[in-house]
Formats: C-alpha cells, sequence, structure tokens
C-alpha cells in the first residue's frame, strides 16, 4: 500500500489534516458554530464551481467565496438570532450559485462530486505543499492569539464585558475557519470537512475537561478516523469518506454511551 505515492501522500496529508481540524475543531463547537461551519463547506462547493466556470482555479475559488462570507457574516454582529440568519440567507443563496456556475461550465457532473467529496487518494506533491503552509500559518496565528480566543470562546458571559477585542477576534477566527475549509476541502470534500470539524470534537469533550487535552484527544480522533480509513477503503475498494465518516460517528457514540454510563452510575 505504502508502496505507492499518493497513498504516501495521503496518510501525510492526513495528518496535517487531523492537526488543523484537531485545533480548529475544539473552538467551532465551543463557539457553538457548527451551523457555520456547514454552510462555509456548502459556500465552497459554490466558490470552486466559480473557479472553474470563470477558469481560474477551484481554490482560488473557494478562498474568494469562504473568506467574504467569513467577512460579512463576521460584521452583521455578535447576536445569534442575527447571525443565524445572515448564515440560512448566505447558505441558500451560494448553494444555488454553485449549481448555476457548474451548469454553465462545460465541466461533467462527476467534477462537482468530486468537489464535494474530495479525493484524498489523489493527492500530488504541490496539495501537500499548500496544506503544510496553512497548516503552519493557523497554528501560528491561534498561537499568538490563544488566550484570547479561549476566552472569547469559552467565558462567552464574561467576553460580553469585554468587548473590546470580541467582534475581532470572532472575525479572525470565521476568516481562519475559512481557510480550514477552502484548503482541506481540496482534499477530503466540501462535506467531510464538516464532519472532521464537529464531530470528533464533539466526542473529546466527553474523555477531556482541559482545553489543551481537548485539543491533542481531537487530533488523535480524527487521525485515527482518517488513517483507518484509509486502510478500509485500500482493502474494500470503497470510497474512503464513507470510511471517515463512520468511524467518527462510532467514536461520538462511544462518547455518548460513555457519558450515560457515568451518568447511570451515579
Amino acid at each position: 500500500m505504502l508502496q505507492y505515492d499518493f497513498m504516501r501522500y495521503a496518510f501525510i496529508a492526513g495528518i496535517f489534516i487531523a492537526l488543523i481540524c484537531g485545533v480548529m475543531g475544539v473552538f467551532v463547537v465551543a463557539r457553538q458554530t457548527s451551523f457555520f461551519t456547514h454552510t462555509l463547506s456548502e459556500i465552497g462547493f459554490s466558490g470552486a464551481s466559480f473557479g472553474v466556470f470563470a477558469g481560474i482555479s477551484p481554490l482560488s475559488g473557494m478562498l474568494l467565496f469562504t473568506c467574504s462570507s467569513a467577512l460579512l457574516i463576521g460584521f452583521s454582529g455578535e447576536k445569534l438570532g442575527r447571525r443565524e440568519s445572515s448564515i440560512s440567507v448566505f447558505s441558500g443563496l451560494f448553494l444555488g450559485l454553485g449549481i448555476l456556475f457548474l451548469s454553465l461550465s462545460n465541466k461533467q457532473a462527476n467534477y462537482a462530486t468530486s468537489i464535494l467529496f474530495g479525493s484524498i487518494v489523489g493527492i500530488n506533491r504541490s496539495s501537500i505543499d499548500i496544506l503544510v503552509g496553512l497548516s503552519i500559518f493557523l497554528l501560528l496565528v491561534i498561537f499568538l492569539l490563544f488566550k484570547r480566543l479561549a476566552y472569547n470562546s469559552f467565558d462567552s458571559q464574561g467576553a460580553e464585558y469585554n468587548q473590546r477585542f470580541n467582534k475581532s477576534i470572532s472575525i479572525i477566527f470565521l476568516i481562519m475557519l475559512a481557510l480550514t475549509i477552502s484548503i482541506t476541502a481540496q482534499i477530503v470534500g466540501s462535506l467531510l470537512i464538516f464532519v472532521l470539524l464537529t464531530i470528533p470534537a464533539s466526542a473529546a469533550k466527553y474523555f477531556a475537561h482541559t482545553l489543551k487535552k481537548m485539543i491533542v484527544l481531537n487530533f488523535l480522533f480524527a487521525l485515527f478516523g482518517i488513517w483507518f480509513g484509509l486502510v478500509l477503503s485500500w482493502v474494500t475498494d470503497l470510497p474512503v469518506s464513507f470510511f471517515i465518516t463512520v468511524i467518527e460517528a462510532l467514536i461520538y457514540g462511544s462518547a455518548i454511551l460513555k457519558e450515560h454510563f457515568e451518568t447511570y452510575q451515579k
């Protein structure tokens, strides 16, 4: 299996995808932005479709659409009701645009499938270089803003009394999320990146009770799902996306069972 370049690239990419999702996913769940993450994955599909239609790279289209949407929604305000309404509007609008751009382009329907579900076994060296660069950039930003981001994410009531940097941190986080989805969706697909950014983190909070432990456990859950999914896909010749999703769902299910068992014991 590892004698093939594309499989080695897939396993290497899995490390960096799990690393990004391990860090960002914890904040996605803490900030209750899972709905927005799902919306950005749909917007990423529309951006890639626009890139195909406009004759530019799908990645450029995804970055343009997701970052623009993150800025617009970030400036829409902090109130949950207003933000959810804005997200719903953008989700429907951009999903319709994505279908329109694909219908106007000369690409076949199977290209749309590759945008939605990705192709982790079709990774080349260029994709790895971009992924490594993004990982370093995002980790550097998170390192510089870690305390402020953690305070803003895990102590929302306290953050309400310190509005000086609250909105700025929120907008920066949304842009970071847009970058994460745009780059990693090229490999694992617009739909699957939503899974990796939410399910492992949702499971990790049942096993760990500190932020650092949650990040480490989230990374391990995501990495296990990607690597084991690749192995199962190689053995069965079935889509790797299916196995990754099932593995992460089983991990989350075990976390729920653990919580119910501990509650019953009390």
